[in-house]
Parts: structure tokens; sequence; C-alpha cells
């Protein structure tokens, strides 16, 4: 299983002060070096975190498979076919909240994916992913909008409270893994895993080629130092 870590809040605690520091292109190649096989952001519509300057820079600099997550903004899904990732990840978002807080309602959105995947395709774009939590007909509707991948919100997951949550929360991700699948999409996961439930996630969901993770690996990094952070991380994925 791969991992790819998200590089957001390094470029929040920088434009927390207005400073240029600490730089997330120049944190993309240390975790590269620490064994990431990706870099991971994303490029919000109102650029709280990551700029346009991270994305150009980073898709230059990053040698593994790059990741750039976008709304359905036009503004942004310009960029993104300018700058033509490996893998374009479709998400939700809200100006208010603080982080994503839930899969894209792909029905529900049906008419405006289906204008913008074939849109990123075009540019060059080789994966195209849309985030959606573990439901079934959200997970078909991806594919039925021109999705190659989905990525699966492990966020209630993350959240659940006792092991009965948990136990339920993995079944639920475990059978839509399943349907991702038996759809032909390739498998992706991400959102709250950490260094302590990536474990059980691992052992008991399918078909994942790959998780997302950027918090956890930054929290703790300020702690042990970022290529101890990235290595402990990996560690846990290939013993999984």
């Amino acid at each position: 299983m791969n991992l790819l870590i998200n590089v957001d809040h390094v470029a929040t605690l920088r434009n927390a002060r207005a400073e240029s520091f600490p730089d997330p292109v120049h944190a993309a190649a240390r975790c590269e070096h620490a064994g990431a096989d990706g870099i991971v952001f994303h490029l919000r519509e109102d650029r709280r975190h990551i700029t346009e300057r991270d994305v150009r820079l980073l898709r230059e600099t990053v040698t593994g498979k790059l990741d750039f997550e976008l709304s359905t903004a036009p503004d942004v899904v310009a960029i993104c076919c300018d700058v033509a990732p490996d893998l374009a990840t479709l998400v939700p978002e809200r100006r208010e909240e603080i982080t994503t807080e839930g899969g894209l309602d792909v029905p529900a959105n049906a008419e405006r994916l289906e204008a913008v995947v074939p849109q990123l395709y075009d540019a060059g774009v080789a994966q195209v992913s849309l985030f959606v939590d573990p439901v079934p007909a959200h997970i078909r509707a991806a594919r039925a909008a021109g999705a190659n991948a989905v990525e699966l919100h492990t966020g209630d997951y993350a959240n659940a409270r006792t092991a009965d949550a948990r136990a339920a929360e993995l079944e639920r991700l475990a059978a839509a893994a399943a349907v991702a699948h038996d759809e032909g999409l390739r498998v992706h996961a991400g959102h709250g895993l950490d260094y302590r439930n990536i474990a059980a996630f691992c052992d008991a969901v399918p078909h994942v080629h790959e998780v997302s993770i950027g918090f956890a690996i930054m929290a703790r990094a300020i702690l042990v130092g970022l290529d101890t952070a990235v290595r402990d991380m990996a560690a846990r994925l290939r013993t999984a």
C-alpha cells in the first residue's frame, strides 16, 4: 500500500504568520526522501493554505505521484488542467469548514462532475478520483460520472469512539472497497488515518492501493522530526 503525504498543514503554518517558511515544497521533498510514495495538496478556492505558487513548484519538484485535490470551481479546475498532475481528486468544499467534512454527494452533483471529469482527462490527468463516503450508490455514481478511482472517506472510522463503532465503520469501508473494486475503480483512502488506527484499517479493508495522510504525520513531525514521522508511517504500511 502506497503512502501519499498531504503537505497542506505546512502551508497553514507558513501562512499563519505571512512568512515564506516553512515551505510545503521543501517539506514535500523531505517526505519523499524519507520514503513517501507521493504528495497530496488541496488548492482551496480561498487559497487558505496552498497557493498557486506552491502548486506549480510541486509539479516541478515532486518525483513520485502528485495528487491535486480540488473542488469543481472553474478557476481551480483550469489550474489543475494546466498543471496536469498524476492524480486529480475531486472533493467537496465549504468556505467555513476547518477541514473536509465528508465525501461528495455524487448523485446530487452528477451533472457538474460529468462535465469536469472529461476536462481533466483531456488535459492529461491519468487518474481522476472522487472523494466519497463508503456508500455503494455514490461509488457506482462515481463510475457513471467517468472517474477511474475513488478515495474512501475514512473520517467516520477515525472519529469512532468505541470498539464496536470502529468495527462497524471498518465493515462499511470494506464493503465499499469491494464495490469499488467490482466496478473497476482504483481504491484510495484517507481522512483521519493516523499511527494508532492505520493497522486495523489495513487489516480490514481490501483492495486499497494508497492512503493519503497529512495531519497525523505533520503533528508527529513537530515532536520527532519530519523524516522520522514519515519513516514510522511508511514502516506501518509496509508491515500491514
